[in-house]
């Protein structure tokens, strides 16, 4: 079905409708970040049959701070305790990580599968959806990069599952039950729409890169770590956050787009399953030298981003402060280095691909 010749109001409910069954679907699959995925892909339909809606702008960096206030959620004095316990092993596993996915990202770029820094960014582990919003930011290929992410996200909770289930002996996750308007704390609801506003104005005045999303992680962060704000997201605004972040990647992807991303599904899933491979091995020497139990040392390790693993994470016997905090220090050491590794690889690709100097020059 073509939408060339429907009007924005058919597109738009088309939209909603499809973005609610896609996600209700994932949901019943117990599969993470559903509600952001369900979005992307009913976007992805519409906009490859020719529909042209666009996520307004400040909603969309609204949403982005939203995004932030989620991480920043689990930043607790907690984490500071695991940090003083086990802070030289912790950096130690982050620079590992970070090396390796940025090893692979480099590959992907030398042998130019992906355009520019967008294999770059679609290895780094953090948030998969800060991911995608600073690789915008900093001109790569969000659509690819969400594409290299969301799927990372499927095998990583896949893996978990399995570890869980056969290795551990545990049995599955039990399924949670989704209470879209629970009782909340106003004043907290408040504060927390206040930094989203915060994210948006941000965003709107453009002079900090993923500004929206960095600098209300930042601000969000302190605040809840010292308790000067209490973040509250129930399950309708956390769907509605999702809704506007996953439609502006979807919208994004035309038939060409996709077509590319099939072409490269098999590189791109060897990187992956190598990633987590060698982030595997790293939670293994984590139980063996550490005392770590498997799992925990696996979700901490794990390159499926701090968002998704934390959903996990809060579902499974592990030790959760661990989890958290290793995942978000290396959240932080992503948005901190990322960007200045992304541009030395590009001046270093740039450099190779520069024709040789004529004698007569």
């Amino acid at each position: 079905m073509s939408l060339s010749g429907r009007g924005p109001g058919f597109q738009w409910g088309l939209l909603i409708l499809l973005s609610a069954v896609f996600a209700g679907l994932l949901e019943l699959c117990r599969l993470p970040a559903a509600l952001l995925l369900g979005p992307m892909i009913a976007g992805i339909v519409v906009a490859t049959s020719g529909g042209a809606l666009k996520v307004p702008r400040p909603p969309y960096f609204f949403a982005q701070g939203l995004v932030a206030c989620l991480i920043a959620r689990g930043v607790t004095a907690d984490i500071f305790v695991t940090l003083a316990q086990h802070g030289l092993l912790i950096a130690g596993v982050i620079s590992g990580i970070l090396a390796a996915c940025a090893s692979f990202g480099y590959v992907l770029m030398r042998w130019q599968v992906l355009p520019g820094t967008t294999g770059i960014w679609g290895c780094w582990p953090g948030a998969a959806s800060a991911m995608v919003l600073m690789a915008e930011s900093y001109g790569a290929d969000a659509r690819l990069v969400a594409f290299m992410q969301y799927l990372r996200v499927f095998l990583v909770a896949a893996v978990a599952s399995v570890i869980g289930r056969l290795w551990l002996g545990t049995g599955p996750m039990p399924p949670v039950e989704l209470i879209w308007f629970p009782p909340v704390g106003w004043l907290g609801l408040v504060e927390t729409l206040g930094l989203g506003l915060f994210g948006m104005l941000i965003g709107l005045w453009g002079v900090v890169p993923a500004g929206a999303f960095v600098v209300t992680l930042v601000v969000a962060s302190v605040a809840h770590a010292v308790g000067l704000a209490e973040i509250e997201l129930p399950p309708w605004l956390l769907a509605l956050t999702y809704a506007a972040i996953g439609w502006n990647i979807g919208l994004g992807f035309t038939p060409q787009i996709l077509a590319h991303a099939w072409r490269i599904l098999p590189r791109i899933l060897a990187s992956i399953i190598s990633l987590i491979a060698i982030c595997f091995g790293f939670a293994i020497l984590l139980h063996i030298f550490a005392g770590v139990d498997l799992l925990t040392a696996y979700l901490a390790t794990s390159p499926g981003g701090a968002d998704s693993i934390a959903i996990i994470a809060a579902s499974s016997n592990v030790d959760m402060s661990f989890v958290v905090a290793l995942q978000t220090m290396r959240l932080f050491a992503v948005m901190a280095i990322g960007p200045h590794i992304a541009r030395f690889f590009a001046r270093q690709q740039a450099k190779t691909e520069e024709p040789p100097a004529s004698p007569m020059d």
